[in-house]
């Protein structure tokens, strides 16, 4: 009579994990591949909002604020280069429209050896014209300021004196033209004005 032998089997511990993880379906595999899958999402979501580290984030913050004053110290230096050409072009373009005026101030000069004055006179009226003409297209202009009454921001006086036929505190000479630039005085004029107060001790003009 023949005994059957029974074989015992022992697993290791180590290997038991392994065994408790296979699939209990029909052994095609896709548990496991999903469960596979699965894991390794989760690895990279975790890696992917890994926080920088703060010494990195002042490096950075550092570079874009020297890229930032580096760009605006170049910006104010090519401003600073256009506004300095564009002065220097004005200036010479005035000065080429002056030098015509003054070629006829010598040419006045010259002819006035083999002139009559009246000549002269005439040449010089000219020029001065000439002279106006080039103010004014600067934006320059001469103010009329004899008969207007007396404004300390826009005359200087440089005398008084007291002419009972015209009203009080108004412009009777101007000894300097005064000039404006738009709205504004680009020099005021300096006037002779008309004081009637009894105690002035101006000279009386009868």
């Amino acid at each position: 009579m023949k005994h059957k032998m029974t074989q015992h089997v022992v697993i290791p511990d180590s290997v038991l994990p392994l065994v408790a993880a296979r699939p209990t379906g029909d052994g095609d595999g896709s548990d496991s591949v999903t469960e596979s899958g699965g894991g390794a999402a989760a690895v990279s979501g975790t890696a992917s909002v890994r926080p920088i580290p703060l010494n990195e984030q002042l490096t950075a913050q550092k570079d874009q604020y020297l890229r930032l004053a580096a760009d605006f110290d170049n910006f104010k230096k090519r401003t600073r280069r256009d506004s300095e050409q564009q002065a220097a072009a004005e200036k010479e373009a005035f000065i080429g429209d002056l030098l015509p005026v003054l070629d006829n101030l010598e040419r006045a000069l010259a002819a006035d050896q083999a002139s009559p004055a009246g000549q002269l006179h005439v040449g010089v009226e000219l020029t001065l014209r000439q002279l106006s003409q080039l103010l004014q297209q600067q934006g320059i202009a001469a103010i009329a300021d004899i008969g207007l009454p007396f404004d300390p921001q826009r005359h200087e006086a440089v005398s008084v004196r007291h002419d009972a036929r015209q009203p009080d505190q108004i412009i009777l000479a101007v000894t300097q033209r005064g000039y404006s630039r738009g709205e504004q005085v680009f020099r005021p004029a300096k006037v002779i004005v008309n004081d009637l107060s009894p105690a002035s001790g101006v000279r009386y003009v009868g």
